[in-house]
């Protein structure tokens, strides 16, 4: 029998010994991003192997600097005589997040604020008061927000505040390590910025894809976490990946040679192809790893106003913690993973078409029932699918509180027709995530001098955050067991402080003077951190009772 081989678990048709990945998803018209037509030199034509790769050729010296089950697609051939090979290309699409918000920018007690940094006099198009071009097409900016495992990407009419278009893709920098400390790593050892070439690569096509002249584009405002914001501008990440952990640009205020955190170049310095005198501008950081996405968080719950006492949580490979008002702000960054956004998890996925994203389990039976994204075939489980999974293993008791197995075989399938299980393995991924989470905000709690009780609002921040449902995240301690009605899920925080960024240049200088105001808590200098860290793995519910005023 032949070598089978799945892209994107659509069925390769009939490919022979000797065929290549790349070859093989053209035929059944998969696209595989590439600009160098095969040759093995862009580095950008990725696609990660999950079953069957010792049934392809050996690495290539293009492939060298691909770390775990990454391939370049044209570099990787079908070398055996039969079995199954499953791979998938950078995913992209529409992801689990919150589009309808776009109201939520500018709305300041009921007043929008569309100030952005790019006018318009007459056909003279102004940056800052400064002309830039001149032209009579609408103009346009990109907001962005930049996660260690995907990327979003809103474009608007910065004459009317519309969005125009939306789209989101797998950060393709996963070759280098799932989280940010690997790519610091992986930065450091590849000088020649493989990871910045990737993404600016993969970010050129999402901009040609745009149903826009991207020359109309004349502002780009990034938010990310410091080091995939630092990669994206080139910056040297290796600082950030030693205590005290700062970034350059955090070291140039402390030096005194900058006044603020933010970052920014032309466009034509970093080659994205929208208008060469367009500023990409990088939002401020708060401090340490709570980064540029935090920060701008803030501005899509309007903290700045907030008389009530919230807490907030952007749960993903770094989960960031902010809690306070107007008068006083704490933040913390928790050393998560990628496990709640599929990273490190065997079938894990982003929220993605083709995501388990729901998940029941028959207490007679044990079985699973699903729903998939996109209403398609499986191909593996997203965040809110995984947090499904736990809470339904828990209630049905086929797992403890340990998060061990009672009475089933591991791994336990899910979708056997598939291929798609979850392991204990899994788990200890995610109860290691979940322990980390905890641990900061029992940390920032006792900082703050508040317990569970004084919170008015909780925040739930991010993709991952806007869709998961939340008795299930209380059962397995995820978040605070709060009073529902106190949880808010908002969505995608991050770009829609992007978005308050690109179109009120006045709120993102307020935002860059209220990061210099935030105590930043380092919780790994915390002699509690570890025994929290211990608890915060059991999957219990998480009660007021473990805080202390």
């Amino acid at each position: 029998m032949p070598v089978r081989l799945l892209i994107n678990s659509k069925e390769a048709t009939n490919p022979k010994k000797g065929t290549n990945i790349f070859e093989a998803a053209e035929e059944i018209d998969i696209r595989v991003p590439s600009s160098c037509r095969k040759q093995g030199k862009c580095r950008e034509c990725l696609v990660e192997v999950i079953q069957g790769e010792d049934l392809l050729s050996p690495r290539t010296f293009e492939e060298e600097h691909l770390k775990g089950s990454f391939r370049l697609s044209c570099r990787a051939h079908i070398a055996g005589e039969s079995g199954i090979v499953r791979c998938h290309t950078m995913r992209s699409g529409t992801m689990q997040m919150e589009d309808s918000a776009i109201d939520l920018p500018g709305n300041i007690n009921g007043k929008r604020l569309l100030v952005p940094a790019v006018t318009r006099d007459g056909d003279r198009i102004l940056l800052d008061g400064d002309e830039i071009a001149v032209s009579s097409e609408p103009i346009h900016g990109i907001a962005m927000d930049l996660g260690t495992t995907t990327i979003v990407v809103r474009l608007l009419n910065l004459e009317t505040g519309e969005l125009i278009a939306t789209s989101s893709f797998e950060n393709p920098q996963r070759f280098g390590g799932s989280d940010v400390m690997s790519r610091i790593q992986y930065d450091t050892d590849h000088p020649d910025k493989l990871l910045q070439k990737t993404l600016l690569g993969y970010l050129t096509r999402a901009i040609k894809d745009l149903p826009v002249d991207p020359k109309t584009i004349y502002e780009l405002v990034v938010a990310g976490n410091l080091t995939m914001r630092d990669i994206f501008f080139g910056l040297n990440v290796y600082s950030i990946g030693q205590k005290p952990y700062r970034s350059q640009t955090e070291l140039d205020v402390e030096e005194g040679k900058e006044t603020s955190t933010s970052y920014h170049l032309k466009a034509k310095e970093l080659r994205i192809p929208i208008h060469p005198k367009a500023r990409i501008y990088g939002t401020p950081l708060i401090s340490g790893h709570v980064g540029a996405d935090a920060s701008v968080n803030m501005l899509a719950i309007d903290l700045a106003n907030e008389e009530k006492t919230i807490v907030l949580m952007d749960i993903g490979t770094n989960t960031e913690i902010i809690i306070g008002n107007k008068d006083k702000i704490m933040a913390a960054s928790c050393p998560a993973g990628p496990a709640f956004e599929g990273g490190a998890i065997t079938c894990g996925m982003p929220g993605l078409d083709g995501a388990i994203d729901t998940v029941s389990i028959d207490p007679s039976t044990g079985k699973a029932d699903f729903h998939v994204i996109g209403d398609r075939r499986a191909q593996g489980i997203c965040g809110s699918g995984l947090i499904d999974i736990l809470s339904e293993l828990r209630k049905t008791e086929l797992i403890n509180e340990l998060g061990r197995f009672e009475e089933i075989k591991n791994p336990y399938d899910i979708d056997k027709e598939n291929g798609i299980s979850f392991s204990e393995s899994d788990i200890n991924e995610l109860a290691q995530a979940k322990g980390a989470n905890v641990a900061g905000l029992q940390i920032v709690f006792k900082n703050y001098g508040l317990s569970l009780e004084d919170i008015d609002v909780s925040y739930l921040a991010g993709g991952f955050g806007r869709y998961i449902n939340i008795d299930a995240a209380k059962q397995i301690g995820l978040i605070p067991n709060l009073p529902t009605e106190k949880i808010l899920q908002v969505g995608n925080a991050a770009i829609e402080g992007a978005t308050i960024a690109l179109l009120s240049i006045s709120r993102r200088k307020h935002l860059e003077e209220m990061v210099k105001n935030i105590e930043h808590i380092e919780l790994e200098t915390d002699p509690d951190f570890f025994d929290y860290f211990v608890d915060g793995c059991q999957f219990l519910p998480f009660d007021s009772t473990e805080f202390s005023s």
